[in-house]
């Protein structure tokens, strides 16, 4: 066979396949942008790394530097994403995991100075907690109590993911706020 031939049948049975795939699933795979969840929009913004999961030449801080960096800045109450962006403007490391073989989420776990919620489900609720605060002196703010009923769906869906990884205990529960407003 040449080597722009397909083998017979691998035509069709990617075609049927694509009919039991999401419609989500299927933007993925060719390659176009997915939708952001609560809107209409086609999210384009996004953050360019640097090529190759190897170190740059020009780095001069050593593994157990950045190791302990890390772990410092995070029993100081730093989050995850400031420690990054210290370890890039400070230290010259633009990315952890090249340089010491090991995520940053891993490096805190180890060194038993992990967040207790993952930064991003943290992040929501603080967003949640602010709208909420709004909403205690705007009462008739429509627009945002519809805002926090969104956000609140992004913690529902976040936090299940994360129990079912492992990452959230099985009795963790967010209460939603969006009811006593009703």
């Amino acid at each position: 066979m040449n080597a722009g031939e397909d083998t017979p049948g691998s035509n069709e049975t990617a075609t049927s396949l694509a009919m039991f795939m999401s419609p989500t699933l299927r933007t993925c795979l060719n390659g176009s942008i997915m939708a952001r969840i609560h809107s209409h929009r086609h999210g384009k913004s996004h953050q360019t790394r640097p090529p190759g999961g190897s170190t740059p030449s020009w780095v001069t801080t050593s593994q157990e530097e950045a190791l302990t960096v890390a772990v410092k800045l995070a029993k100081e109450g730093v989050s995850p994403s400031r420690i990054g962006q210290t370890l890039r403007d400070d230290y010259g490391v633009p990315l952890v995991k090249p340089l010491t073989g090991k995520s940053l989420g891993t490096i805190l776990t180890e060194g038993k100075a992990a967040p207790k919620l993952p930064q991003d489900l943290q992040d929501l609720i603080d967003r949640a907690h602010r709208v909420q605060k709004h909403l205690g002196s705007h009462k008739s703010d429509r627009k945002n109590v519809h805002s926090l009923e969104l956000v609140e769906a992004k913690i529902y869906r976040l936090s299940k993911y994360y129990k079912t990884k492992g990452i959230l205990p099985s009795d963790f529960k967010y209460t939603a706020v969006v009811a006593q407003l009703a």
